[in-house]
């Protein structure tokens, strides 16, 4: 909700008409969630993870049921959500158009100053009710990563495990480095 306790809900296609802007824009429940421009200490946790999780897919050999890694790509789920997370993970039969529909099976947000508690737990939910297996939260300030599977939600802080890839183990050290 707005200050003022009022928001104006936006349909998918009014979303899509908004002129573009400096920032990122999302669209959770019909109401817009506007973001500050990423700042390069955020980018490159993103692109550390994005890089990390591709040796991942790779060594894991799990290309039939799951995507390519991708940054800040748009998910349309539903009528009234497009969610971009900072990494994704698409299903590998994953519809698509001109955005991937529905969740992707791996979600990471990385948490930063413009983030709320509340907004990222709607984000988790909205991933995990529409075909998500896991989100990510990243917290870069305590180093720690939250997995969250349906029905289950597991803290992370040296070493993250994930059962998208079987045996596959994650040096969190590796993407918090500077």
């Amino acid at each position: 909700m707005g200050a003022m306790g009022t928001t104006t809900l936006l349909s998918f296609a009014e979303f899509e008409q908004l002129p573009t802007e400096p920032g990122k824009l999302e669209l959770l429940d019909g109401e817009l969630i506007r973001m500050p421009p990423a700042i390069l200490d955020h980018m490159d946790i993103i692109h550390r993870i994005w890089r990390l999780l591709n040796l991942v897919v790779d060594a894991a050999g799990v290309s039939s049921r799951l995507g390519s890694p991708y940054m800040e790509t748009g998910y349309k789920i539903g009528p009234q959500a497009w969610l971009q997370p900072d990494v994704s993970i698409p299903h590998a039969s994953q519809p698509r158009n001109k955005y991937f529909e529905g969740a992707p099976a791996l979600a990471v947000e990385v948490v930063s100053e413009s983030n709320t508690a509340e907004e990222m737990n709607r984000k988790v939910k909205t991933y995990l009710a529409n075909g998500g297996i896991e989100v990510w939260v990243v917290y870069p300030t305590t180093r720690c990563v939250w997995v969250f599977r349906q029905g289950h939600a597991e803290e992370f802080c040296s070493v993250l495990c994930s059962a998208l890839f079987e045996g596959a183990q994650i040096d969190l050290d590796r993407v918090f480095s500077v």
